[in-house]
């Protein structure tokens, strides 16, 4: 028997057709955009805030810049649960209710999902350093891979002290060659780029939420059961109703038959005891009331 065996298992060039190689690429690419963002919003917001905290505005800022970061840990969270392959959900060490204005501040404040989501937005702009590497890889390897169809051309891989690093390919041997160093640079550039995203799936394991159990499955299955014991409650009630219908009908049609019954002997009145029948009178072919007749004559 042969067994097929998946492409993306492949070793080395299963990344090539691997769906979450590009998952993680994508995430790459959000990532570094973000990664400035929270680096220049946060940085700025808690040495403001530090700075000011002599005064209530400093306050206001340190507090306004915790619940942005809760905001937007909540977002990475999201986003890693959709390309990193991810099941996390939110820390429940937040009380729903809290008395006053500075109670609700507190809770926030003492929170240590809070602190986790500060530090990993801090660890995202190292992500976002490490992000740059496979990506600049892609750029010079992936043009490479069509030297064949447009040679000669001239492939520029950037500068280097001021002067242009560049490879002009003119000849067939030379796309050949250009063709093969740009597969290795792209393999090369996708598995750092798997690398990178499971250094950021453990960050975030460990500092954006907890991995969520089978509990949830658990209590939706009891709740079909319940749903489905109702349905066969119904169902059973459904069938009593039918009986009862039929023994209605039963006990309406019975009172009919004893009618039809008391009915009978009407058209022969039973004969009282002080009252005298003559023999002759009594049919020949009842037997039973002929000795009846003769036993009391």
């Amino acid at each position: 028997m042969v067994s097929l065996r998946s492409p993306s298992a492949l070793p080395i060039v299963g990344v090539l057709v691997d769906g979450r190689t590009y998952r993680h690429l994508l995430y790459l690419l959000i990532a570094i955009p973000l990664g400035f963002v929270y680096w220049t919003l946060f940085s700025f917001g808690f040495a403001f805030g530090l700075l000011l905290s002599v005064v209530l505005v400093g306050l206001v800022i340190l507090l306004a810049t915790l619940i942005g970061a809760r905001i937007a840990a909540g977002f990475e969270r999201w986003l890693a649960n959709r390309l990193l392959g991810t099941d996390l959900d939110r820390y429940d060490d937040v009380p729903a209710e809290a008395d006053g204005a500075v109670a609700g501040v507190r809770k926030y404040v003492e929170a240590a999902s809070t602190w986790r989501g500060v530090g990993f937005l801090s660890l995202k702009f190292l992500v976002t350093a490490l992000a740059f590497v496979p990506l600049i890889a892609l750029a010079n390897g992936v043009p490479l891979l069509f030297a064949p169809l447009r040679y000669p051309h001239v492939a520029n891989f950037g500068e280097s002290n001021g002067e242009p690093v560049t490879w002009a390919i003119d000849t067939l041997p030379e796309s050949v060659l250009a063709v093969a160093i740009g597969l290795v640079a792209v393999l090369a550039a996708l598995h750092v780029t798997n690398l990178v995203a499971y250094v950021c799936r453990q960050m975030a394991t460990a500092l954006l939420g907890e991995p969520r159990t089978d509990e949830e499955a658990a209590v939706e299955e009891p709740a079909a059961d319940d749903a489905v014991t109702i349905d066969d409650g119904a169902a059973e009630s459904d069938d009593g109703a039918a009986e009862s219908d039929d023994g209605a009908a039963e006990s309406d049609g019975e009172p009919a038959d004893e009618a039809v019954d008391d009915a009978e002997p009407a058209d022969h009145p039973a004969p009282e005891s002080d009252e005298f029948i003559p023999a002759d009178a009594v049919e020949p072919d009842s037997d039973g009331d002929s000795a009846r007749t003769e036993d009391r004559s």
